[in-house]
């Protein structure tokens, strides 16, 4: 058999609520779109969504699979104990359910929860100062960031406790010499607040290294674009819409 063979999934989609089927759509276009910003790390890093009822269950990605091959059917359904409750092929990347069944339990309100290693925000979390208030980007997201000190590779569960008390009621996070995170009621929301988050971060790394005096934003310009940026996220059904259109365009077959 061919590896290539190994990543093809017969469909889920009539095994699941068309609530959970759209759920399933929204976060393997998700990982596809992390995939063609070049933000993804290998296998690693890690993308959960929610799945709508009663049950507690959230989808992550099929542990050894690229983001840019990941489908809706692909993707591994987990309870809230690390139990996979739906036949798969696959597994699970078990620092990937540490941090996100941190969230999802409790944040009741988060239907999707985004983690990244890349480059520029790796690096923006290694600097004392985190994210700076250096432009428009970084002040529409800089009021809404946790920062979580660096316990090693997330697998002890003990550490979910205290990563939700940092993040507390915000939506973006930087973990100190690990990484990015976003989270938000929809994978659209998310996924809109970890572009900004992690343009921001390029554009600090930019700036850094240009050798020369930065200038800072005034106090009461910070404000203003703090209130300015409160309702970002209305925008992120618009903008969801437009890159499902360029995806379909670029890398069609996440609905499979």
């Amino acid at each position: 058999m061919s590896q290539a063979a190994l990543v093809e999934t017969p469909t889920v989609r009539e095994q699941v609520s068309p609530e959970e089927w759209k759920m399933r759509v929204d976060l393997a276009a998700c990982y596809r779109l992390v995939a063609y910003h070049g933000w993804d790390d290998l296998i690693f890093t890690h993308i959960s969504a929610r799945v709508p009822g009663p049950e507690h269950h959230f989808l992550i990605n099929p542990y050894g699979m690229m983001f840019e091959e990941i489908t809706a059917s692909s993707l591994v359904k987990v309870d809230m104990d690390a139990n996979i409750v739906m036949d798969t092929p696959y597994g699970m990347n078990p620092a990937g359910f540490t941090i996100h069944s941190a969230v999802h339990g409790a944040r009741p309100e988060v239907n999707c929860v985004l983690h990244l290693h890349t480059d520029d925000g790796v690096a923006v979390s290694c600097q004392e100062d985190g994210l700076l208030p250096l432009n428009q980007t970084s002040l529409a997201v800089r009021h809404d960031i946790a920062y979580h000190d660096y316990e090693g590779i997330a697998l002890d569960w003990d550490e979910r406790e205290r990563l939700v008390a940092d993040l507390g009621t915000k939506n973006m996070m930087i973990l100190r010499s690990h990484g990015t995170l976003s989270c938000g009621e929809s994978v659209a929301e998310a996924f809109l607040r970890i572009f900004f988050l992690e343009r921001a971060c390029a554009m600090q790394i930019k700036a850094l290294s240009g050798g020369r005096k930065l200038v800072m934003p005034e106090d009461t310009v910070r404000d203003v674009v703090t209130r300015q940026s409160a309702g970002i996220c209305k925008l992120a059904d618009l903008s969801w819409t437009a890159l499902l259109r360029m995806l379909d365009r670029k890398n069609p077959g996440y609905a499979d």
